[in-house]
């Protein structure tokens, strides 16, 4: 069941979180490649800056962007910036976002994101957890998939495995992770594809991150490839 309150409280750990360790880097650090392919820390911190202000948009009602081009202008235009703007920033709009979720008087209604996808207002918060967490582990400074809390770890891969269920293009797979939990995705018919790891790894091969399924067990099969998210 989605509990926005929980997942508000989880964002301000997972922003605090993230805050500390930035602060640790130094102006050259920032500039720095991302685990994200074309992209510097720079551009990842002002990427979830941004994030936070689209949420915030959705809750109001209002577009998530102006538009595709505003948005990457944005984030590039953002990317240079030394240290302490980036800190400014991220807590800055950090701070928005929770002032807007604070004056949410409906969170049974349907909202709507970019390129037209919609979903409940309640799960807002959840995916404002994700984009602060995964990026956070996308900086490459010292926090891994393995640190997530193991509940966001659940959730997280029950989202992706539900998001991909029933894609033609993916076979049917069963994820077990290594403490008993299983959630399937893919396509409804034929033969599935079983996959068996800790829940980090499982989570790493279904958000592309990490060694993208490299250490689990498929008893044997090929490694199922993923769609785009």
């Amino acid at each position: 069941m989605i509990d926005h309150v929980r997942d508000l409280a989880s964002v301000r750990e997972a922003t605090d979180r993230l805050l500390t360790a930035v602060a640790k880097l130094d102006n050259g650090a920032v500039a720095e490649a991302s685990r994200l392919p074309g992209w510097t820390r720079g551009h990842l911190l002002t990427h979830i800056a941004r994030n936070a202000d689209a949420l915030g948009n959705v809750l109001r009602g209002l577009p998530m962007y102006v538009s595709g081009e505003a948005r990457d202008a944005d984030i590039d235009s953002g990317a240079g910036r030394p240290l302490d703007a980036q800190l400014a920033d991220l807590r800055e709009s950090a701070d928005r976002l929770m002032e807007t979720a604070g004056a949410v008087d409906d969170w049974t209604r349907t909202v709507t994101l970019r390129n037209g996808v919609t979903d409940a207002a309640a799960r807002i918060p959840f995916r404002r957890l994700t984009e602060v967490a995964l990026h956070h582990v996308d900086l490459g400074i010292g926090y891994e998939l393995a640190d997530l809390p193991d509940d966001l770890l659940g959730r997280e891969i029950d989202y992706l495995a539900q998001r991909f269920s029933g894609h033609a293009d993916l076979p049917s797979v069963t994820v077990t992770a290594t403490d008993g939990r299983q959630w399937h995705t893919g396509r409804a018919d034929g033969r599935a594809v079983t996959l068996t790891g800790t829940a980090p790894a499982l989570l790493g091969w279904l958000a592309g991150r990490g060694d993208r399924g490299a250490g689990l067990e498929t008893g044997g099969a090929p490694l199922p490839a993923l769609p785009p998210l």
